[in-house]
């Protein structure tokens, strides 16, 4: 068989496995929403749970469209069906590319895997219980007298999950600062050395992803910054230091020169 053959079969090989691991992971997740299918209503009962929490009294949602009250349930079960059966996602995946990967990288990999899932899941938890109550309450707080809130369903699913991807995303932060280290990309003593800009650069994204008040902004800088320190720390403890060989040359002295000298001149002497 030619090295050409060898490498097309090896190739096809690959993609056979790709198909059948992802079928695998989309057939996990068609099971697991048509298991949620059914308390749909409930879990989205459950998201919008900080934002009646601070409504008046009477007050509620409602939805603009026609389908909205069918669709959005049925996102929100897609969405917890993919966050269910994201472990056995990243399972799939792994085991697709760790063959590939030296022992050294598999030993990285496994850990920093585990901890961006349970970063980003923690990222949202930090949003629902404490970033929800805080800002829903301040937006119905500063609302002109005379106006009912009244939040659209849909609209309010897109808020929710914005907020969600941008607080999971921001907890991944020293996932992201220990691989930089990792690869080489930057060093520690940089990232200390860039932390003013960091800082800075985390109450801008807070004034970004966050309603115009203060707290809000400060409940996502503040974690993003806390969060860049503890990927310096960790990133620390992992990269050992490069020492230097010592080296084998050590200068003569004024007396060794001497001899060394006299040595040749004899030697030259000797010869001639």
């Amino acid at each position: 068989m030619s090295e050409s053959s060898a490498a097309q079969e090896s190739f096809i090989s690959h993609l056979i496995e790709l198909r059948d691991r992802l079928l695998r992971v989309v057939i996990v997740f068609i099971v697991v929403f048509l298991g949620l299918f059914h308390w749909a209503q409930d879990l989205y009962a459950l998201l919008a749970r900080p934002m009646l929490a601070v409504l008046p009294k009477g007050g509620q949602m409602i939805a603009t469209e026609v389908i909205t009250p069918f669709l959005v349930p049925i996102k929100v079960a897609m969405m917890t069906a993919f966050l269910v059966t994201l472990p056995y996602t990243l399972y799939q995946i792994w085991s697709f590319i760790a063959p590939g990967l030296y022992q050294h990288e598999k030993r990285l990999g496994v850990p920093l895997v585990i901890a961006s899932v349970l970063l980003f899941l923690a990222g949202m938890a930090f949003a629902y219980f404490l970033v929800f109550p805080i800002v829903f309450g301040f937006v119905v707080g500063v609302a002109p007298v005379g106006v009912a809130v009244m939040t659209d369903i849909g609209k309010y699913l897109d808020f929710v999950m914005t907020m969600f991807i941008a607080f999971g995303v921001t907890f991944e932060v020293p996932i992201v600062v220990i691989l930089l280290v990792k690869m080489g990309m930057v060093s520690v003593a940089k990232l200390r050395e860039i932390r003013p800009y960091m800082i800075v650069g985390a109450f801008v994204i807070g004034a970004i992803f966050t309603p115009p008040d203060v707290i809000s902004q400060f409940m996502l800088a503040v974690p993003l910054w806390l969060l860049y320190e503890a990927g310096i720390l960790v990133a620390a403890m992992l990269v050992k230091p490069r020492v230097e060989p010592a080296s084998d040359f050590q200068p003569m002295s004024d007396e060794e020169m001497d001899a060394e000298l006299d040595r040749i001149e004899s030697e030259d002497g000797a010869h001639k």
